[in-house]
């Protein structure tokens, strides 16, 4: 199991470093499916320029970084929604439980969905009269295991299903995860990979301009990310708290990024937050804010996250956080 860990940290920095930001990075555009796996969970985590994996102690762990939850120190349930970009819904829910004091299971549910949207031919391009729908799911189960007081692990078995009007695809895949406090002050890195499986293609069949039929489909490989993060709280009291965070991205599917963020806390109750990506197409700074109620039985906390793009508009996060005692 050590050596098992050992690896999972030094593959990906050894990946990365041999590919830091490569210019050519960027034709590998285009050649992966299941794309809505890529966006973010939670207010918290957008506003942070998704620079997350270092400091992924909550329910969005479950999406970021599986090995996060074993810091964690509530059961927690979260739901967010997305107001992604071209009327694009995204929503997640999840929860994890405490089952002892190292070990945590969690299950959470990914939906991306569109209005449905007319049918068009190359003889009536302004619509048949039909309509025709797409949408993603994806369901997970999350195991994280404290190793030790500093180390931890942690996992996600996830099945998605992609709908394209009468097209099916769909496919397994898995999330792994490490994240470990170093001693030094509250220091901590991260490493986490995403959405790791075989290749996929679509199951169906469509009928084409000239009533030819094909239901022969190329398969496409999902959209790997491998993570490595890292953050500390350079200031920190009884009433203020500062975390900074950076992360270095490298999807197989695009160029190698960077993101940065910086939250404020004060008294754990009112957070503000900025983040900003480099060498990422369309995207820039980020921004957003959460506050955090404690209600008697549950501790409540709500983060919103602003996401700008330069021709696409802007993106809307707003997440709910419940902490169960």
């Amino acid at each position: 199991m050590k050596k098992l860990l050992l690896i999972l940290l030094i593959l990906p920095l050894l990946k990365i470093n041999a590919q830091l930001f490569p210019t050519l990075g960027g034709q590998r555009a285009g050649i992966s499916t299941a794309q809505f796996l890529k966006i973010g969970v939670g207010g918290r985590a957008s506003s942070l320029g998704d620079a997350f994996v270092a400091i992924a102690d909550d329910a969005s762990a479950l999406y970021w970084n599986p090995a996060g939850l074993a810091f964690a120190n509530q059961n927690q349930v979260i739901f967010s929604h997305n107001e992604w970009v071209v009327d694009i819904k995204h929503e997640f829910v999840g929860a994890f439980y405490r089952i002892s004091g190292n070990d945590v299971v969690g299950v959470s549910f990914t939906s991306l969905h569109t209005k449905d949207m007319p049918v068009t031919t190359e003889t009536m391009p302004f619509g048949t009269g039909e309509y025709f729908s797409y949408g993603d799911v994806a369901f997970a189960v999350t195991y994280s295991r404290k190793m030790t007081e500093q180390f931890s692990f942690g996992g996600s078995v996830r099945y998605i299903e992609e709908t394209l009007d009468v097209l099916k695809m769909r496919g397994v895949m898995i999330d792994l995860g490490t994240m470990y406090y170093t001693g030094l002050g509250t220091t901590r890195f991260a490493v986490a990979i995403t959405n790791f499986g075989n290749e996929m293609a679509p199951d169906g069949k469509v009928t084409l301009f000239g009533k030819n039929e094909k239901s022969d489909w190329q398969s496409f490989s999902p959209p790997t990310m491998f993570r490595i993060g890292f953050a500390l709280e350079p200031y920190m009291d009884d009433v203020h708290r500062i975390t900074s965070t950076i992360q270095l991205n490298h999807p197989n599917d695009n160029s190698e990024n960077v993101s940065f963020g910086t939250e404020y806390s004060w008294r754990n109750i009112v957070q503000l937050r900025g983040g900003y990506k480099l060498n990422v197409d369309e995207q820039s700074f980020t921004f957003g804010a959460g506050v955090k109620l404690p209600l008697g039985i549950a501790d409540v906390t709500f983060d919103y996250g602003y996401s700008a793009f330069e021709r696409l508009g802007s993106a809307h996060r707003i997440s709910l956080l419940l902490g169960l005692y």
